[in-house]
């Protein structure tokens, strides 16, 4: 085998341990997080669990915070979210664009369902990971100005809403807490939640013909 493949060899080898070792801390992490809620857990008890060291926690991750984003990462990463954007960019009518987000909420929040006892008791202990939320409601308003658009191109728009409204309408009706309350705290299934959101957006922001 030549050096250069032996470089490669390894460069591989180390790779493949470092995925694994990223993926043992998350899943300890994880685990730490939902019995001891964030405050309650240090680096150091992370490492301990995980059998790492904290070094080793500190160089993948930097911080706890950098944790919780890893966590939402793995839940549902912003790709994923891009790709499901891209549908809604290719639909052929502002129905199909509602019902499209609803299915996005849907599949977002499935994916996060998990996970979503960390991220509110975490954004509710640490002022710093409200941030987090932030970062992704902020990235999901902006993502969906161009339905909005696309829909008053086609004056497809309810009678007098305006583009802002319109616009904050949709993000607050697709947002977390709507799926919360009824997937999570009343036991509607995701199917239902799903077919309900789509139903009250087309009511609410699409004129009636």
């Amino acid at each position: 085998m030549s050096n250069c493949q032996k470089r490669n060899y390894k460069s591989e080898t180390r790779q493949a341990q470092a995925r694994l070792t990223r993926s043992r801390i998350l899943i300890f992490a994880k685990k730490l997080f939902q019995a001891e809620g964030f405050e309650g857990v240090t680096i150091e008890k992370i490492a301990q669990a995980s059998e790492v060291a904290a070094s080793t926690i500190y160089a993948l991750f930097q911080s706890k915070r950098g944790i919780v984003r890893a966590l939402m990462d793995e839940a549902f990463s912003v790709e994923e979210y891009e790709a499901l954007v891209e549908q809604v960019k290719h639909a052929k009518s502002s129905k199909e664009r509602l019902v499209l987000a609803a299915a996005i909420a849907r599949q977002m929040y499935d994916a996060e369902k998990a996970q979503t006892d960390i991220f509110r008791g975490a954004s509710v202990l640490a002022p710093e990971l409200k941030e987090l939320e932030q970062e992704r409601e902020q990235l999901r308003y902006t993502r969906q100005k161009e339905t909005i658009e696309a829909m008053a191109k086609e004056q497809s728009l309810a009678k007098g809403l305006h583009l802002t409204q319109a616009r904050d309408i949709l993000w607050a009706f697709t947002g977390r807490d709507m799926y919360r309350l009824f997937v999570v705290e009343q036991g509607w299934s995701s199917e239902a939640y799903e077919k309900w959101l789509a139903q009250l957006l087309i009511k609410t922001l699409l004129k009636k013909v």
